[in-house]
Formats: structure tokens, C-alpha cells, sequence
């Protein structure tokens, strides 16, 4: 008969814990198992692919269960927190051999996509960001770290929009709530960003959260860090002394661009794949260590905006281009560093093992020749940073004496520390040698002794050493001579004084062998640790020396030039620029170049020509040219002269944003009213196609004034492109706008593209060809191209139109479809109304379009 469920003392512990995390995947270790046990153990078992069984399987309510083997369980855990879950991992924290009852149990780590420290979904060359947010009074403070490679920073932002732009910048995957925040805030946060929300509201105070987050002038930026870092602690449970003394930064004290901007320009993320192919990124990513490919992104999502830092980066990629050969070495030296940043972080964390600290020594090691070779190419751009090259060589020595080179992954097993670093670990080592050498001798002798060859001294791990018989030669050995140990189906095993003697003297040497290699092994790492601080300064100087070098590789492999920077809304000359990523793709003999010039008193540039000609891929090449500049790369062209920009604003491309409910129009609009409220004189502004999202006379209305507004109160340098051909009468009016066109020509009827930028406005749109190289159907094509002809000879002298031709409605200044409709016609009309096209078959759909053509 089925019994009624009673929880036994263990479920009462488990829901007791469970009910502390109930956000989280409760792992509950049980032996060699972490169990899930209720709606875990159901959600797990589908997420993970695991049988779902049951506990108290006869009653009543049997609770659902399922476990993974806990030397597996990094899988499993890794797999759940790609999935955006959290999972406390809950351990014994009781000896189970020296307690009565129940063994107490305890989460010793709560694992969040914001808090990973070691597993196959965090990338070598990107960050993990945790970002935390609180408000007060209208102000947001934002705080995020990797603690993966202690970075901390923190900033004061006043706008929802600028909040979102700073996490979708440094696409956190976790959010942590200090406060309440607007629920507007959270929505918008929720539909651009693949994000795990968390609640930190109180704060813990002690010496070194104080520490960290004395270089902090703001008070919501000090309550923000030290909630952040308080998650971080309760979540963790461990030691976090590798988290650096956190930096106040300032977003406008870098390019700034709006979350539309990254996302249009594909700096990091192809907008197609959502991946780095494709992306300025992907071109400049020559960086040999996975330190200098994180700060590669940093870099391009803050470009500079400092004359003087940004010339520093120059004059620096410069002496790496004029020095191949130390610039080759230095490529091999940094082939052989590790991720010393994480290594720092894991030192800290206490999760550190032996091949670890051997990768540390290698990396360190390679910093004596890197140093050198900077040395030798130094004319004075490189002294800043040659002091942090610190080679740190007491490290070095310490792991050199006292790791072994193939130290195994376990530092709880032995084989850890090298012969001679501990006098008595030796001892223990050489009573185990010593040991198996007179085991090796005793048998000789007793198989002597005893005249049976087949004798044997062997060990078992449940009754030690013993001395082995075979049955058959049991009548051969003297009475007495051994003492009876263990019976066997065919031997029989026997011990003597002189081996229990021994037995004790190798067991009791492995066993405090292994103990004190792990606490020599502790001891190591604790040394390591006292030098986070010069590890995590030296993993920032050679993280630079990585970057400058890629950018040097880069510029010599595409042919880039060194640009000229000027502070100030300037002349802006780009004589023969390449877009470079289309050129990477495309080859530098294929790519067709262009020039962009705009003195200091040119603001707007407007662009017409035919669609597929390259504006798009005009405009872009700007916007990329500038960024790179800005980040202290060399640029694709044959020459270039920028003012420095402060802010780039775009628009460019149709997409709609479905899940916020908004239009391609309405997503348009959102990000040119970014660029009208927030743009300076300073600025960079790209619209491409503006207003096209709406009827023909709404749209061209808002295109121009938006050109209006930009030239009389925003004073930006601005690139807009349209098809609008009604806008370029503007120059006539409008100080500082000009004219320029993508040149294409006509050849039998066929259109070319030149893919190259002419001066004056385009003479055509060119659509119907561009509709022919698609593929429409000739006749659907030569149809628009008579209704076309008829509506330019109306726009020119008011020409009559055929009568299956749209003309203007005088009373209205409407197109017309038709200028009589009959009653066919009519009941045409009534049947494209009435049809389902959602339903339709496009086999259904031509049928009906055939008899509907019939019909009229």
C-alpha cells in the first residue's frame, strides 16, 4: 500500500537550502554525486538530457530526482549557465567519518553567467562582464567587473539610453539590481540584451571593499561598486583579493557611439551572424595572446579623443612597422604567454593548479626578450610603458624550484613539487624509492630461500603487502616459515615481521608524502598570490605591446598610412579610401577606392545614385576610417587628414525592432532623434535613406527638415544619402551642403555601376535597372518603365498620360492608380481585398494573379 511522503532529515536539509537559492539549480552532493531533486531535477533532466527517476518511489507523491557524477559536473554546470541559469553548488562540509547524524552541507559557490571563472563557454579573447546598476534621484551609477581578470569600473550616467549603451557595449550577460531602477529601464534592457537579472540591495562594509573602491569621487558610484562587489562576495564565497582598485571613467571622454551606431557599423558583431567574422574586429585581430585580443575590443569600443594619447599610439605602431624583424621575434615571444590576467584571477580564487604555474613561468619568461627588443626600437614613445614590463623574476625562480614541468592537473594526488625544494619531502621519497627497492630484494631472496620461482611480494589497497603463494607450491614452503594473511581460490598470501616493518615505512611515507606536497603546493601559490597586483600590471603592459603590434602587422599586410588628427571641427580629407573590411573580403586589386573631402566650412555631403552602387559602403568606410584612426591604427588610403570627432551617430540599413513593437520607420526616427538631441559640432553623422519608411511626400518633407535642422542648430559634419532627388536643389540654399553622386553609365541599355564618388547629384535612380538585375519578369519591367516615363513628363511639363498610366489628382496632389475605373476593374479590386495571401500557396497565388490579369 502506498505510503504517505515524509521527508527524511536529508530532504529537510535539501529544501531548507534550496529555499535560500530558489532562483538557482540546487547541485546537492551526495557521495560521488550532485543530486537535483522536485522541479530542478524535472527542468534539469529535460535541459541536460538526464534520466529522471525518483526518491520514495512507493508513495504517494515520489519526488522527481536526477544527479550527475560530481567529477563531471563542470560540464553540466557550464551547460546550465550558457542557458542565462544560476547553479549553487552545495557540498559537505563535514568529515562524514567523524560526525553522528545528518553531515552538514553548505552552497560554497553560487555559478551565474556573470560570475564564471573557468569554463569552455567563456572565450579566451572576450570579457565577462557582471554590471550593476543603481538609481537616485534621475542619476544612474553603473559598476562592472570581470572577475575572471579583476577589472573594476565604474561610472555616472544621467539618460536610460546612455545606460543601455554602456551594457550593450560590454554585452553583460548579467545585470545585478542595486536598487529600483524604472521599469522602462528594465524592459528596454530585456529586449536588446540576452541578460540575467539579479538583486543586490544592501551593501557590505569592510576594509577592503573600502580599499577598492577609495578612488571613487561619486557617491552613487561607491554604492554601486561596493553592491556589486558585495554580490560578487555572497555569491563566491571565497577570496576576491585579485579584483583591482576600481577606475572611474567618463563615457564622453571617449568616442562616444549610441548602441544603433556599434550595431550598424559592425565594430565587434556581424549584424548578419552575430558573430566577430566580418566585423572591424575580425580585420584588426592579429593579437597572439588572449589578453591583447580582450583589450583589442576595449579599444574599439572607447576610441580616443585626446590628440596627445592618440599621436602616442602612432608614433609607437610606426616604430613597429620600421622594425620587421624585432617585430617577428616579438610575435614568437608572445606566442609562448598565457593569459596571465586569469591566471592572476585563479591564483586569487584558489583554483590554481601545478601546469597552471608552469604556464605562468613560461609567459614570464618570455618577458626578458620582449623587453629587450622594445628597448632596441625605443626613441623615447615607449618609456611609459617599458617600466610596467616588470619580469617579475623572484616568480619565476620560486615556480622554477618548486613545480614540477609536467605537474599533473590534481594538486591533491602528489607529483606536484620537484625533487630538492622540500628536505623533508625528500625523505618521505626516498624511504618510498628505498622501500620499493628492498621489496624488490625481499622477494629475490625469499624466492632464494625458498626455491619457488613463481613467489611474489605484491601489495592490495585493503590488506596492504604480502608475500604470495601459488597452491601448487604450497607443499614446497616450510611450516611456520610465513604468517597466514588472506585465502585465495588458487594462493594463498602470507606476511613476516620484517615486511609489516616495511609496509608502515612506505605507507606511512606516501601518505604524508601526498599531504605535504599539498601544502608546499598551498604555500607556492599563497608566495604567487603576494603578486597579483605586479602580475595583473604586467598583463596590462604586454597586452598593449599586443594590440600595437597587431596594428602594425595589420597596416603593413592592407598598405595603411599613418592619418593626421587635428582637435577641432577641421577639414576632413581621405584622399583614395578603401572601406577595410570589404577590402579584406574582396582583395585590394578588386576594391575601388574613393575619396572624401569637406573642408571646414562643408557640414553636409548629399548623396544620390542608383541603389547597389556603394553609398552604404561609402558612408561606413567613413565611419570605420574614423574609429580606427582614433585607436591609434593606421587607416586604408593613400592619404589622411581628420578633425578629431567626439560622437558618430548613423543610420543606416532597414530593420525592424518586432519585439519592441516599433516599425522600420519608427526604429529610423528613434536613432536620427539620437543624432539631432546629442550630436556637437565635434560630431560624425551618417544618415542613410532617412525617411523612406513612410509615404513619398512624409518622407522627403522630414529628409529635408532634417538637413535643415542639422546645418542651422546641430552644425555636425554629415553624409546623408537619398533617393530623394527633389533634396539636391538644397545646395542652392543651404550654406555648407553639397552635392556628390555614385557614378554609373548606360551601355546598350544595360546600367554599370563605377562604384565611385562623383561631384553634382545623380541624374537618375536607376531602379528599374537594378529591379532587372534581380530578376523581374521583362514584362513587369518594360510596364514600369512606360508608367515611369509618363510620370516624368508630367514632373517636366505636365505631358498628358496614357490611360493605364497614374497621373496627379489636382484637388489632392495624390497618385492616382487609375485615371476611369470600370466595372471589371472594380470587381478585380474587390477580389485582391477579399484574398488571404497568409493562406495562399505561391502556386495558388499565381493562379489567381493569371485570372485576375484576364480579367482587366
Amino acid at each position: 500500500m502506498p505510503q504517505k511522503t515524509k521527508h527524511t532529515p536529508m530532504m529537510e536539509q535539501y529544501l531548507t537550502i534550496k529555499g535560500q537559492y530558489p532562483d538557482a539549480f540546487l547541485f546537492y552532493r551526495l557521495g560521488d554525486f550532485y543530486e537535483m531533486f522536485n522541479e530542478d531535477a524535472e527542468k534539469a533532466a529535460q535541459l541536460l538530457e538526464l534520466t529522471l527517476t525518483s526518491r520514495n518511489k512507493n508513495a504517494d507523491e515520489p519526488i522527481p530526482m536526477c544527479g550527475v557524477p560530481h567529477h563531471a559536473a563542470q560540464g553540466y554546470i557550464d551547460t546550465l549557465v550558457e542557458m542565462g541559469y544560476k547553479v549553487a553548488i552545495c557540498e559537505q562540509v563535514e568529515d562524514p567519518k567523524t560526525t553522528k547524524g545528518m553531515v552538514k552541507r553548505e552552497v560554497v559557490q553560487l555559478v551565474t553567467p556573470g560570475t564564471v571563472m573557468e569554463s569552455k563557454g567563456l572565450e579566451a579573447k572576450d570579457n565577462n562582464y557582471l554590471t550593476a546598476i543603481v538609481e537616485s534621484d534621475g542619476r544612474y551609477g553603473l559598476a562592472y567587473a570581470d572577475l575572471s581578470t579583476g577589472e573594476l569600473k565604474s561610472t555616472t550616467l544621467t539618460e536610460e539610453e546612455h545606460v543601455v549603451n554602456e551594457a550593450a557595449a560590454l554585452q553583460t550577460r548579467e545585470i545585478v539590481l542595486g536598487s529600483s531602477i524604472p521599469e522602462s529601464l528594465v524592459t528596454i534592457l530585456e529586449q536588446r540584451l540576452t541578460v540575467v537579472f539579479s538583486e543586490q540591495f544592501e551593501a557590505q562594509e569592510n576594509a577592503e571593499f573600502s580599499f577598492l573602491t577609495s578612488t571613487l569621487s561619486q557617491e552613487i558610484e561607491i554604492d554601486v561598486t561596493q553592491k556589486l562587489l558585495t554580490y560578487l562576495a555572497v555569491t563566491q564565497k571565497r577570496s576576491l583579493g585579485h579584483i583591482q582598485q576600481a577606475v572611474e571613467y567618463q563615457p564622453n571622454h571617449y568616442l562616444k557611439m549610441d548602441y544603433y551606431s556599434k550595431f550598424n557599423l559592425e565594430l565587434t558583431r556581424s549584424i548578419r551572424s552575430g558573430k566577430k567574422q566580418g566585423t572591424l574586429l575580425w580585420l584588426l585581430d592579429e593579437t597572439k595572446t588572449a589578453m591583447g585580443g580582450r583589450l583589442l575590443k576595449q579599444w574599439l569600443d572607447r576610441p580616443l579623443i585626446q590628440e596627445k594619447q592618440i599621436v602616442k599610439r602612432q608614433e609607437m605602431v610606426q616604430s613597429l612597422l620600421n622594425a620587421y624583424f624585432e617585430r617577428v621575434d616579438l610575435q614568437a615571444g608572445f606566442a609562448k604567454v598565457y593569459d596571465l590576467e586569469r591566471l592572476a584571477g585563479r591564483v586569487a580564487f584558489g583554483s590554481i593548479n601545478g601546469r597552471d604555474l608552469i604556464q605562468l613561468k613560461t609567459s614570464l619568461e618570455q618577458v626578458p626578450m620582449i623587453r629587450e627588443l622594445i628597448i632596441g626600437i625605443n626613441q623615447g614613445e615607449w618609456n611609459d610603458l617599458l617600466v610596467e614590463l616588470n619580469p617579475i623574476e623572484d616568480i619565476v625562480e620560486l615556480i622554477d624550484e618548486a613545480i614540477m614541468e609536467e605537474a599533473p592537473l590534481q594538486i591533491t594526488e602528489g607529483n606536484v613539487i620537484k625533487d630538492g625544494y622540500n628536505d623533508t619531502l625528500d625523505e618521505y621519497r626516498d624511504a618510498m624509492r628505498n622501500g620499493k627497492k628492498w621489496l624488490a630484494e625481499l622477494e629475490a631472496r625469499e624466492r632464494q630461500e625458498t626455491g619457488i620461482k613463481t613467489l611474489k611480494v605484491g601489495f592490495n589497497r585493503v590488506f596492504g603487502y604480502y608475500i604470495e603463494v601459488t597452491k601448487a607450491n604450497l607443499p614446497n614452503l616450510e611450516e611456520g616459515k610465513y604468517d597466514r594473511k588472506q585465502m585465495l581460490a588458487n594462493a594463498e598470501r602470507f606476511i613476516t615481521p620484517e615486511l609489516k616493518e616495511l609496509e608502515k615505512l612506505i605507507l606511512e611515507a606516501e601518505e604524508k608524502s601526498v599531504d605535504l606536497e599539498y601544502q608546499l603546493f598551498l604555500e607556492v601559490r599563497e608566495q604567487v598570490k603576494g603578486s597579483i597586483d605586479r602580475l595583473q600590471r604586467l598583463a596590462k603592459s604586454l597586452s598593449t605591446v599586443d594590440v600595437l603590434q597587431a596594428f602594425a602587422t595589420v597596416s603593413e599586410r592592407y598598405q595603411y598610412i599613418r592619418p593626421t588628427l587635428k582637435a577641432g571641427n577641421g577639414d576632413l580629407h581621405i584622399i583614395e579610401g578603401r572601406h577595410p573590411v570589404v577590402e579584406k573580403v574582396l582583395g585590394h586589386q578588386e576594391y575601388i577606392p574613393n575619396s572624401i573631402r569637406m573642408n571646414k566650412e562643408d557640414l553636409i555631403l548629399l548623396i544620390t545614385g542608383p541603389n547597389m552602387s556603394g553609398k552604404s559602403t561609402y558612408m561606413r568606410q567613413l565611419a570605420l576610417t574614423v574609429v580606427m584612426a582614433q585607436v591609434g591604427c593606421f587607416v586604408p588610403a593613400e592619404s589622411a587628414e581628420l578633425p578629431i570627432f567626439d560622437q558618430i551617430f548613423t543610420r543606416i540599413g532597414a530593420s525592424d525592432d518586432l519585439i519592441a513593437g516599433q516599425s522600420t520607420f519608427m526604429v529610423e526616427m528613434m536613432e536620427a532623434n539620437q543624432a539631432l538631441r546629442h550630436a556637437t559640432p565635434n560630431s560624425l553623422v551618417l544618415f542613410d535613406e532617412l525617411g523612406r519608411g513612410t509615404a513619398t511626400y512624409d518622407g522627403m518633407a522630414l529628409a529635408q527638415a532634417i538637413i535643415e535642422y542639422i546645418q542651422k542648430n546641430v552644425k555636425a559634419k554629415t553624409l546623408f544619402s537619398t533617393h530623394y532627388h527633389e533634396l539636391t536643389v538644397l545646395d542652392e540654399t543651404l550654406k555648407g551642403l553639397k552635392n556628390i553622386h555614385v557614378g554609373a553609365v548606360e551601355k546598350n541599355g544595360e546600367v554599370v555601376f563605377l562604384h565611385k564618388i562623383m561631384e553634382g547629384p545623380a541624374d537618375k535612380s536607376y531602379g528599374i535597372h537594378v529591379a532587372k538585375i534581380a530578376g523581374l519578369p521583362t514584362v513587369l519591367l518594360e510596364r514600369a518603365a512606360t508608367i515611369l516615363s509618363a510620370l516624368e513628363s508630367q514632373e517636366i511639363g505636365h505631358a498628358p498620360v496614357s490611360n493605364d498610366a497614374s497621373i496627379i489628382n489636382e484637388e489632392n496632389e495624390q497618385l492616382s492608380l487609375f485615371k476611369e475605373v470600370s466595372t471589371d476593374e472594380l470587381s478585380v479590386i474587390d477580389t485582391l481585398k477579399k484574398m488571404n495571401l497568409l493562406e495562399m500557396t505561391p502556386m495558388d497565388a499565381l493562379n489567381v494573379l493569371y485570372d485576375l490579369q484576364k480579367r482587366i
